[in-house]
């Protein structure tokens, strides 16, 4: 089952907001679910929230550092809790998927995300889970770093929190290392009519039971 799930983006109210922090978006609607709290672990490089699964102890991790840092605090994590890459998923911006969709896939290249990058190199391996939340693309290659830095439109702001709606379904197939079930929930694209921006809080709608104990660190 996955023990570890960790969301990148960049720390900081200036970045809170922009596409580049969309696994951060994820993780906090995943802590939502969940009921666990966050701590800052300065051990850690990272706020870390802990709850509890079928007596099962699950770790969220949200990176302090900056975006191609993100791999010292996953590793940090992982090695102290002797979590193996295979049971670590990493949510994060994806700039070839279109906003709406997202993506759920065991390893493969980090595709020039830095995030990514620095998270293969810490670990010493890429045989890790990845969610791929999509952004879309600018366009050209030039314009890609404004692009993540940027706060997208309300259209795909929408999107992209629909996609993250799908992704916290599959959460109890993700506990319950039915990865297949899992890809299927998240890969399902149903367009709905635009909503408002998710506000706090949120709820699985998949039908598999999921018994949780909540905590902080």
């Amino acid at each position: 089952m996955i023990r570890l799930f960790a969301g990148l983006g960049n720390p900081g109210p200036n970045y809170q907001n922009t596409r580049h922090n969309a696994g951060f978006w994820w993780l906090e609607a995943l802590a939502q679910q969940l009921g666990a709290d966050w701590t800052l672990d300065k051990s850690h490089q990272a706020r870390v929230a802990r709850t509890t699964v079928e007596g099962q102890a699950i770790w969220l991790v949200q990176p302090q550092t900056f975006m191609n840092h993100s791999g010292q605090a996953v590793s940090s994590v992982a090695r102290f809790y002797k979590i193996v890459p295979s049971d670590i998923l990493v949510a994060h911006d994806d700039l070839d998927i279109v906003p709406g969709q997202a993506k759920l896939k065991l390893g493969g290249s980090h595709a020039g995300h830095n995030g990514l990058r620095d998270i293969h190199a810490a670990l010493g391996t890429d045989s890790y889970w990845r969610l791929r939340l999509g952004i879309g693309h600018p366009g050209h290659k030039d314009d890609v770093i404004h692009w993540v830095l940027q706060t997208p439109s309300l259209d795909h702001r929408i999107a992209i929190d629909q996609s993250i709606d799908r992704a916290i379904c599959a959460l109890p197939y993700l506990l319950a290392n039915d990865m297949e079930q899992a890809t299927r929930v998240i890969h399902t694209h149903q367009p709905q009519r635009p909503k408002k921006p998710r506000p706090p809080g949120i709820h699985i709608t998949a039908d598999v039971p999921v018994s949780i104990e909540a905590g902080s660190l």
